[in-house]
């Protein structure tokens, strides 16, 4: 239940970033989102438990790394959704399983199993079915490979944050690790947003700072944590399979936002991945 209504507030982030990049660089958006989440977090610890903050150097080095993972996937993903499709964006970003599933199999020797491998082959022709008949027009089009390439990026990178995560997962709970990573990545993309000079949307910008709100409470702070919580359960190529619910949220919030139709094909696929994922979930072992 956690995972999943994790997956509904992150795949909502989609909708608030094309609101968000109305005002301002997806540099400037990304560092806002994160700067928000962040400063809430350390409020809440610094009026709470200040000594929860306190990690010992080589897991704090090892959460700055994953923040900035984190920094690289947020200005990468959000960047693509200037140069293609919601749907095609969050198609790509949700590649995340590849990435893990190949790290445990080869560094780590953690095959997976027939009917794991089935489940994922599955639920990748899911995905294709609910965004395969998306031709929406990028808000800058001519750019589709960059866009892909972007959203691959993104896909990659928050792979690695959750393989990153999972080093310290044993030892911290969920709202010091957060609170590390946020911070570390609302630091990064502050400074790489002043160095290419993309500054924040002008205080006018409602719809704008509307969308980095929500953004940062919504889809990070009750969405990216709660996938972070998760991480006691489930493994990390566990969570990031969950993450292909994302282009179903993301689908069917452009439906009743901006109108987009979905295919009655797209509503089989869903109910593909749906069926993937639980098959994935239930062949995960568990983590303690």
């Amino acid at each position: 239940m956690l995972l999943g209504a994790a997956q509904l507030a992150v795949g909502a982030a989609a909708i608030f970033a094309r609101f968000a990049l109305s005002g301002a660089g997806p540099l400037a958006v990304s560092a806002a989102r994160l700067a928000i989440a962040a400063i809430v977090l350390l409020a809440i610890a610094f009026l709470g438990a200040p000594a929860s903050l306190r990690v010992a150097p080589r897991r704090a080095a090892i959460l700055a790394a994953a923040g900035v993972a984190l920094a690289v996937h947020f200005a990468t993903w959000i960047a693509s959704l200037q140069y293609t499709s919601v749907a095609i964006s969050t198609l790509l970003v949700a590649t995340t399983p590849i990435w893990t599933a190949t790290y445990d199999a080869v560094i780590l020797h953690r095959p997976l199993t027939r009917r794991a491998l089935a489940a994922f082959a599955a639920g990748a022709l899911g995905v294709y079915a609910v965004v395969g008949f998306n031709h929406t027009a990028a808000p800058i089009p001519g750019h589709d490979v960059a866009g892909a390439l972007l959203a691959l990026a993104g896909g990659i990178a928050i792979a690695a944050y959750f393989i990153l995560v999972r080093e310290v997962r044993a030892d911290l709970g969920t709202r010091t690790i957060v609170t590390h990573t946020y911070g570390w990545a609302a630091v990064v993309l502050i400074v790489v947003a002043a160095a290419f000079r993309q500054p924040l949307p002008p205080l006018a910008a409602a719809t704008a700072w509307g969308g980095i709100a929500a953004m940062a409470l919504i889809s990070q702070l009750l969405g990216h944590t709660a996938m972070n919580a998760s991480l006691r359960w489930f493994t990390p190529s566990a969570v990031a399979f969950s993450t292909l619910l994302e282009p179903v949220v993301a689908a069917a919030l452009a439906l009743v936002i901006f109108g987009e139709g979905v295919a009655p094909i797209a509503i089989a696929g869903a109910v593909v991945l749906l069926v993937s994922i639980a098959v994935v979930l239930r062949e995960e072992p568990m983590t303690a």
